[in-house]
C-alpha cells in the first residue's frame, strides 16, 4: 500500500481556475510569518482583521432581530471549546468519509453540552452560509491574503467557512472531485498556499469570530480551545500555533488532537518547499522525509501528516483495528508506521449520520420502512431501484451492490474480475455498480455491463439520490477494499438492512462468499440478519462520548465533562444544511 502514499501531491501544471495568480507567486520566500497586526497587543502575530457589516448585512441582522455580541462571552457550566478544522464538511464539500466524519461528529459533541466548530474551505456559494464581515489578512511570505469568513449555525454547531479565491474560483457547482484537483489523481498545484491558509484562518477564527446564534454561549470561543485537525491538509497547524501564537502568550493551554482518516495521503512536497510555510527551522525535522518515489520530485521532501503527527498533542484514527494497522509495519502505515509507534494512536470507531442515513424518513427512497417493515419496504424500494437504472424489475431476484470511490483502495478491479465468476455459477442475480474516478476503473466498470446487459448496471458519476435507492433496494452490499481505515459505507448498508460482504482484495474469496450471500438472500436467516442490522445503534453518541475522553485528558483550561444529550431536532428547518 506504500505505492498509494504518493497520491494528492503537488503537481507543476498549470493551475485552472485562477486568474493572474500562481502557485510561485503567492509563496514567496522570507519576511516575517505569521498573521498581520490587528492592535498593539497581537502586534507580534502580525495579523489585521477587520469586522464592518455592509448595509445589506446590517439590514439583514435587523430584520432576524440578531443582535451584534459584545466581547463579553458568555459560556455555559459544563463543556469544552472544540475546534474541527477539516478539508471537507459534510454535506457541504464532500469527496469520502473525512466529510462524513465533519459532518456528524460535531453535532454528536455539541448535544453533550460542548460548544462545537467546524472550520472548512468556501469551495463554493453555499447560500446558508453569511458573511460575517470579519477579513483577516495572513502574511505568506512577503505578501498578505485576505480571506473572510462565511458562518452557518445547523444541528447545534457553528459551521464557518474560509473564504478566498484559492478555494472558491477553482470549485463552481458541486464540489464532486474538484477540492483537491481538477481531476482525479491531478492535485491543484498551489493546494501548499491553500491548506496553509486554511490552517492559519483557522487559528484566528476563535478569538475574532463573534458569534451569538447558541442559546448557551456567545461571542468568541476565546483561546482555551482544542483544535481537532484532520488528514494532511492541516498537518501544519500545531507549528503555526506554536510558532505564531503559543511563543507570544496566546493560546497557552490550547492542544491540538490530529486524527488521520487515511493514511494513503500524506502531502508530500519538495523539500525546498519548507520555506515557502514561513515556520521557523526548528520545525523542519518534524517535515523531512525521505521516500523512494520520484514525485513529486526525486529523494528528500516534506510531509505534512508526518508533521501533524509529531507536533500534535494527541493523535487518533477512525477505528481501533485501522490503529493496529498503522502501527504494524510500512505496508500499511505508508512509511509512517514508526513514527506512530513513537507517538502511540488511538483509534475510536466512527459513528454515522443517522439523521441523514434514515430509511424511515428518506426523501429520495420510494418507500419509507423501518426495522419490522424492512422486508416488505426492501422489495418494494428494490423494484423501484430496478426501474431506475434499467434492469429487469423483479423482487425476487437477489440484487448485489458496490458504491465506492474508483481509485485502487476501494478494489473497484477486484468486484469487476468477481463479477464474472459469479455469473458463470449464478444465473439469477442482478449487480448494480456505483463510482466515478480514474478513468481506468470506470471503463472496466463499463465493460462489465457490456458484458453482461440484463444482469449488470454501471453508474460512473456522482449520484447521492441514487446512492441513497440502492442501500435500500439492494440485498447485499459488496465491500472489496484493499483496506478500510473504518468503512462508513457498511455502516449505511446495516442501517437500511443491507448486509455487508467484506473481502478485501482477493478476487477468488470475493466471488465464493458472495455467491454464498446470494443463496440467503430472501430466507428467513436473512430477515433475521437484516432485523439485526437495523437494531444496531450506529449513531455518534457512543463515539462522541470516546472522543470526549481522550479530548479531556489534554487538560485546556477550563474544560469539563458534558452531559448525556439528545442532538438538536436534525429535521427542524433551520437544521438543514444548503449546499
Amino acid at each position: 500500500m506504500a505505492a498509494l502514499a504518493t497520491s494528492q501531491l503537488a503537481t507543476s501544471g498549470a493551475v485552472p481556475g485562477l486568474t493572474d495568480r500562481s502557485a510561485p507567486s503567492m509563496f514567496r520566500r522570507g519576511g516575517f510569518q505569521g498573521p498581520r497586526p490587528r492592535n498593539p497587543a497581537d502586534a507580534a502575530l502580525s495579523m489585521r482583521t477587520s469586522a464592518r457589516a455592509t448595509p445589506k448585512q446590517t439590514r439583514r441582522t435587523q430584520q432576524r432581530g440578531s443582535r451584534r455580541c459584545s466581547s463579553l462571552v458568555v459560556r455555559a457550566t459544563a463543556g469544552m471549546n472544540i475546534v474541527f478544522v477539516g478539508a471537507e464538511m459534510a454535506p457541504w464539500s464532500k469527496t469520502g468519509g473525512l466529510g462524513d466524519v465533519l459532518g456528524g461528529l460535531p453535532p454528536a459533541m455539541a448535544a453533550n453540552g460542548h460548544r462545537v466548530m467546524v472550520i472548512s474551505p468556501r469551495y463554493d456559494q453555499y447560500k446558508d452560509a453569511w458573511d460575517t464581515g470579519v477579513v483577516a489578512e495572513i502574511k505568506m511570505g512577503d505578501e498578505y491574503e485576505r480571506v473572510r469568513f462565511f458562518h452557518c449555525y445547523k444541528r447545534g454547531v457553528d459551521r464557518v467557512f474560509v473564504d478566498h479565491p484559492s478555494f472558491l474560483e477553482k470549485v463552481w457547482g458541486k464540489t464532486k472531485e474538484k477540492i483537491y484537483g481538477p481531476n482525479t489523481g491531478t492535485d491543484y498545484q498551489d493546494n501548499q498556499l491553500r491548506f496553509s491558509l486554511l490552517c492559519q484562518a483557522a487559528l484566528e477564527a476563535p478569538r475574532i469570530l463573534n458569534l451569538d446564534n447558541n442559546p448557551y454561549y456567545s461571542g468568541p470561543y476565546g483561546e482555551d480551545v482544542l483544535f481537532v485537525c484532520n488528514d494532511w491538509h492541516t498537518g501544519p497547524l500545531a507549528c503555526y500555533l506554536k510558532s505564531n501564537y503559543q511563543s507570544n502568550g496566546i493560546y497557552k493551554t490550547a492542544k491540538v488532537a490530529f486524527c488521520i482518516h487515511n493514511i494513503s495521503y500524506q502531502g508530500r512536497f519538495s523539500f525546498d518547499d519548507y520555506a515557502l510555510l514561513n515556520l521557523p527551522e526548528r520545525f523542519k525535522s518534524s517535515y523531512d522525509f525521505i521516500d523512494g518515489y520520484d514525485k513529486p520530485v526525486e529523494g528528500r521532501k516534506i510531509n505534512w501528516m508526518k508533521a501533524g503527527i509529531l507536533e500534535s498533542d494527541r493523535v487518533l484514527t477512525v477505528s481501533p483495528y485501522y490503529a493496529e494497522e498503522l502501527i504494524s509495519g510500512e505496508a500499511r502505515g505508508c512509511e509512517l508506521d514508526n513514527i506512530m509507534r513513537l507517538t502511540g494512536i488511538t483509534g475510536i470507531v466512527n459513528g454515522m449520520d443517522v439523521s441523514e442515513w434514515d430509511p424511515s424518513k428518506d426523501k429520495y427512497i420510494a418507500v419509507n420502512y423501518d426495522a419490522t417493515t424492512a422486508v416488505e419496504g426492501k422489495a418494494l424500494n428494490k423494484e423501484a431501484l430496478q426501474a431506475e437504472v434499467g434492469l429487469p424489475v423483479d423482487s425476487e431476484v437477489p440484487l448485489v451492490a458496490f458504491i465506492g470511490r474508483l481509485e485502487e483502495q476501494k478494489g473497484p478491479d477486484v468486484m469487476v474480475a468477481a463479477i464474472k465468476e459469479v455469473m458463470e455459477e449464478v444465473e439469477d442475480v442482478q449487480i448494480l455498480l456505483l463510482g466515478t474516478g480514474k478513468k481506468k476503473f470506470e471503463r472496466m466498470l463499463k465493460s462489465a455491463e457490456e458484458k453482461f446487459p440484463e444482469k449488470v448496471r454501471a453508474v460512473v458519476k456522482f449520484n447521492a439520490p441514487l446512492a441513497h435507492l440502492i442501500m435500500a433496494g439492494a440485498d447485499v452490499l459488496a465491500v472489496t477494499s484493499r483496506f478500510e481505515p473504518c468503512g462508513l459505507i457498511q455502516l449505511q448498508g446495516m442501517r437500511y438492512g443491507t448486509c455487508n460482504v467484506v473481502e478485501p482484495s482477493d478476487v477468488k474469496n470475493v466471488a465464493t462468499t458472495l455467491k454464498r450471500a446470494i443463496k440467503v438472500v430472501g430466507t428467513p436467516t436473512y430477515q433475521e440478519m437484516v432485523k439485526n442490522c437495523m437494531t444496531q445503534d450506529l449513531s455518534w453518541k457512543g463515539p462522541a462520548k470516546n472522543w470526549e475522553d481522550v479530548l479531556l485528558d489534554l487538560g485546556v483550561a477550563g474544560s469539563e465533562p458534558g452531559i448525556i444529550g439528545e442532538e438538536i431536532a436534525p429535521l427542524a428547518l433551520e437544521n438543514v444544511a444548503a449546499p
